[in-house]
């Protein structure tokens, strides 16, 4: 019996196999820009656990399961809680006889490990607390769209050591870029995950130090899920970590810059960096819908040509 093909973190393809993903995300985008039917995934069926709120998550993963031929079903923290009530394992392997594939919104990593690890059909981490890898998959397919590859490229990350940082040092070391991540003191990625990329990945306190140079310049909400009631003791220790214009003008002349959202303008970003012509936020917002019907239709599949 073939072993089951999950993706948990980025780490969990090789980079040979993300590379696919990302040409066959922009292939499924200009099909159905062009309005080519294209439906491999007929009576296929799409699990989504969210334990964790979502617009754009849902939205994506629902609406590319529809494109794809198949069909998606919504599971809302009121109608499963895993591990409360149930096993996590029992939780696995009920659903893995239900549904073809599933995708898990939650907190803790270590749940999505141990459903995974029980689950016979694919898994897609669709964020935890550690890492959101499916929202790399459209940054990379955004960066490639309008500047072509990523591999020996300087990118920036500014602000929280979260979960989209780890991912993003994960992303160098497969991708084959730098990465310098400028985090206030105290709010630094985890240390394990930076040892995991060294050679890629360095980390700095001055933004400025950062962006310099830089082809890509990232960031996300000073606050994430789970931390709103650190939220105004963090605006005082992000104050000087803002992505403007400004702070843009320190990178390379066409360089981009992408925020996954939702974004607190005035917070994390200035006003008006959004509508600068540099934000491709936009573009990565609607990638995520393509990347990641090539991430199911890969994971079910296998690398196809049509």
């Amino acid at each position: 019996m073939t072993a089951v093909q999950h993706f948990l973190t980025l780490k969990d393809l090789t980079p040979g196999t993300l590379d696919y993903l990302i040409r066959r995300a922009i292939h499924l985008k200009d099909k159905h820009k062009r309005g080519i039917p294209y439906a491999p995934l007929p009576q296929k069926v799409l699990g989504m656990v969210f334990e964790k709120s979502s617009t754009r998550t849902r939205v994506s993963f629902e609406a590319g399961m529809a494109q794809l031929g198949g069909h998606a079903i919504f599971l809302s923290p009121r109608d499963t809680q895993l591990g409360r009530g149930e096993p996590i394992e029992d939780s696995a392997r009920v659903l893995s006889r239900m549904v073809d594939i599933i995708m898990i919104r939650t907190f803790e990593h270590s749940k999505l490990e141990r459903f995974a690890e029980y689950a016979t059909v694919p898994v897609i981490n669709a964020l935890t607390d550690d890492y959101h890898p499916c929202q790399l998959l459209a940054d990379i397919q955004t960066f490639v769209e309008h500047r072509g590859s990523i591999q020996g490229k300087r990118v920036a990350w500014i602000g929280d050591g979260n979960n989209m940082c780890h991912s993003y040092m994960n992303a160098a070391t497969q991708f084959d870029f730098e990465l310098v991540a400028a985090c206030p003191k105290g709010f630094e990625p985890k240390a394990d995950i930076v040892a995991d990329n060294a050679g890629h990945v360095s980390v700095v306190e001055d933004p400025a130090d950062a962006v310099k140079g830089a082809d890509l310049v990232v960031t996300d909400v000073w606050a994430s899920m789970g931390q709103e009631d650190e939220a105004e003791a963090r605006l005082e220790k992000f104050r000087g970590y803002q992505v403007s214009p400004a702070l843009m003008d320190h990178a390379t002349a066409d360089a981009l810059f992408m925020h996954c959202l939702p974004a607190h303008r005035g917070e994390e970003v200035s006003h008006d960096m959004l509508d600068d012509p540099r934000a491709v936020v936009w573009d990565e917002a609607e990638n995520r819908l393509h990347a990641q019907k090539a991430l199911m239709e890969y994971l079910m599949l296998g690398a196809l040509t049509a």
